[in-house]
């Protein structure tokens, strides 16, 4: 009897190890995927801080496939201006 509890035991710890390993392993998938979503928009749009940019016809070809990164950079752009004012908006106090 011990010894099945004792299996049942490690079977379950096996079980949570391999979820945990799983866990992290797309939790590093997510961060390199925006990471790596982060660098193309540089490169499309570096212009803006001072990086060089491709050509205009390559980045206007490839803007259609950055529609939300570009919105999530102007929101973070217009948060940057007037953080206290952001916040203020999302508790709506007047």
């Amino acid at each position: 009897m011990a010894l099945r509890s004792l299996l049942e035991y490690a079977r379950k710890a096996i079980r949570v190890a391999v979820q945990v390993h799983r866990d992290k392993a797309s939790g590093m998938l997510e961060f390199e995927l925006k990471e790596l979503e982060n660098f193309f928009m540089l490169l499309l749009l570096g212009s803006l801080v001072g990086i060089p940019s491709p050509p205009a016809a390559v980045a206007v070809e490839l803007l259609p496939h950055l529609e939300d990164e570009l919105r999530l950079m102007l929101a973070r752009a217009d948060f940057a201006q007037d953080p206290l004012g952001a916040l203020m908006g999302m508790l709506e106090i007047d």
